[in-house]
């Protein structure tokens, strides 16, 4: 099975978001180079980052997101994000009525079950857990391996934690990846066992 990767651009002070669910300046590194990310030409890159990301964004076989962020998202229209293969949804309420059945949308009940389910989707491919409560209780339950932000330069004071609502320490290894990108720090760590 592939790799459990807990993932977000972050500020420097560790929010992934403001208070009211706004991202402000954090996705701004998405848009300051001239090398195109995806298909969509809409999200350009450095070259150092680009280099970075793309192949990262290559290898997600699935990403697991709570129910928050896909309603806020209104289920990104029933396709995945960035030509992910599947979304594994964290909730206790069902799919939404009317939802399509054939759209690549999982709904499960707690996180061990996504991840479970996230695994057996992508295969020998990494599994991607979005930043935020649901990371921050992947990563308490002890099933996150990676830890990858994109620290952006840029203060909010207040919002959305990275980690969610973890009260408890969790070591991680040294770095063993630290880029720097057009507005952007791209850091990997490991999570110590």
């Amino acid at each position: 099975m592939g790799k459990v990767v807990m993932y977000s651009s972050v500020s420097v002070d560790g929010f992934i978001a403001d208070e009211d669910d706004q991202p402000g300046p954090l996705f701004d590194w998405l848009l300051s180079g001239d090398v195109p990310l995806d298909e969509s030409g809409a999200v350009k890159v450095s070259q150092t980052s680009y280099d970075y990301t793309r192949p990262y964004w290559d290898q997600i076989g699935a990403t697991i997101a709570g129910r928050h962020v896909f309603d806020m998202t209104d289920g990104w229209d029933g396709k995945p994000p960035s030509g992910i293969d599947h979304v594994v949804v964290v909730t206790h309420r069902p799919a939404p009525e009317g939802w399509d059945p054939e759209a690549p949308f999982h709904f499960v009940d707690g996180v061990e079950a996504a991840v479970a389910k996230a695994q057996e989707l992508a295969g020998d491919r990494l599994v991607e857990v979005a930043a935020g409560d649901v990371g921050g209780q992947v990563l308490a339950a002890g099933l996150v391996d990676e830890v990858r932000m994109d620290v952006v330069p840029v203060v909010f004071g207040s919002g959305k934690r990275y980690f969610g609502s973890v009260d408890a320490q969790h070591l991680l290894e040294d770095p063993d990846v630290v880029i720097q990108g057009n507005r952007v720090l791209h850091l990997r760590y490991r999570v110590r066992r």
